[in-house]
């Protein structure tokens, strides 16, 4: 059963052994498969990958091998086939596109989300084919609040990719692969950049200070006097929290650098990085796939407010993403606060924090970006801008301490 699927996984890089293969197939032999295709992916991927770094390759297999990734909610499932291969659409001139995001700030300041769920969910119940055009149904190309590729100015996209950016959750969207940590090229410039947030601090043990030493013997006309110093080690301890998906992946190869670098930095006391997507809520997330979930307050509670935080994306969201309960465009996940509110928190609680925006700053017009503005002081992710966040940080480090 499935033997191409085993085959396929090695094509795609997967060290799956015939062991955890067989494992594999036992376990479906028993009963724990339960005919759903999504529940097939996380048995497989519990059986057939032994890490994370695996996770894009084993997602890219299964997409091959099984046509596609699908979600639980077996409604989902069934209209993801009719919002492919959306008709040409007409493209919008700068006036439309002016006039549709203002209505689209003024739509979401307005929504009630738990309206739009609902209707959501009457529409997966009751519709029966693929539509195109109109402002009802599941669909592409129309003006409806639910399906891809339309003009609504603030629904809920199903499967897809981003289109008018303006959806306020996302249901059936492929997940993400890791950033690399093993880039080397055109990162120098961006570790030279990070050096600077070094603070050497004389701690540990002693070793010989080899100048002090000649000097002191010359002192003494020659008799030797052997002086020690305690060895400097660099106290910064760093935490990088790193937007993923949707409008970011344009910026992929950008952040890949930005995290490589970072990884690479021995001089760092220490060095943490986590996942979010669009905004931070009650969890960030160790992998971008957003499975092995860290509780933000565990953040709090683990790393004292000496650690420097840098927060990269582009904080462009709906409104109801930054500023309502529930309102994080994963369909499957929901907060307790609002999203601005935990960035407050994690301002409060980490004041050496900046916040860098792959976008360049004249794209900053926006209600979400302008709110993150007032918590965050915000670079553009290039290298001036690192360089200017990282003075921030140094010349914020020295307030304190004065």
């Amino acid at each position: 059963m499935f033997t191409g699927f085993f085959f396929k996984l090695r094509e795609k890089g997967v060290p799956c052994t015939i062991t955890e293969w067989l494992s594999f197939i036992e376990a479906l032999h028993k009963g724990l498969f339960k005919s759903s295709l999504n529940h097939l992916y996380y048995i497989g991927r519990a059986f057939l990958v032994k890490s994370e770094a695996y996770y894009d390759m084993f997602d890219l297999a299964f997409q091959e091998y099984f046509g596609g990734i699908k979600t639980e909610d077996v409604e989902i499932e069934k209209v993801l086939s009719w919002l492919e291969n959306p008709k040409n659409l007409p493209p919008l001139s700068p006036e439309e596109i002016e006039e549709f995001r203002k209505k689209m700030e003024e739509f979401q300041r307005n929504l009630d989300m738990e309206e739009l769920l609902r209707q959501f969910r009457e529409r997966l119940r009751e519709q029966k084919e693929r539509h195109d055009g109109g402002n009802k149904w599941i669909g592409t190309g129309g003006k409806s609040p639910f399906g891809a590729f339309g003009f609504h100015p603030g629904g809920i996209r199903v499967g897809g990719e981003s289109f008018m950016q303006s959806a306020v959750k996302v249901a059936g969207e492929r997940r993400y692969r890791n950033y690399r940590n093993d880039l080397i090229l055109d990162t120098r410039q961006i570790k030279m950049a990070l050096k600077r947030l070094r603070e050497l601090k004389k701690e540990g043990a002693e070793e010989l200070d080899l100048e002090g030493t000649v000097e002191k013997t010359a002192k003494e006309a020659g008799e030797l006097e052997l002086v020690y110093t305690k060895s400097r080690e660099n106290s910064v301890r760093l935490i990088l929290l790193m937007d993923t998906g949707g409008s970011m992946l344009p910026y992929t190869e950008l952040c890949e650098r930005l995290f490589s670098a970072a990884s690479q930095m021995e001089h760092f006391k220490e060095f943490r990085y986590y996942y979010f997507h669009n905004c931070i809520y009650q969890d960030v997330f160790e992998d971008m796939a957003n499975y092995k979930r860290v509780p933000t307050e565990k953040l709090f509670a683990n790393f004292h407010s000496g650690y420097k935080v840098i927060i990269v994306g582009d904080a462009r969201m709906a409104y109801s993403e930054l500023f309502d309960v529930n309102g994080c465009i994963d369909y499957y996940y929901t907060n307790d606060r609002p999203g601005i509110e935990w960035l407050m928190r994690i301002r409060e609680h980490f004041p050496y924090s900046v916040w860098l925006n792959p976008t360049p700053k004249h794209f900053w017009s926006h209600v979400t970006v302008d709110a993150i503005r007032k918590i965050f002081p915000m670079f553009e992710l290039t290298l001036d801008g690192l360089k200017e966040a990282v003075s921030a940080l140094i010349s914020k480090s020295k307030q304190v301490q004065i």
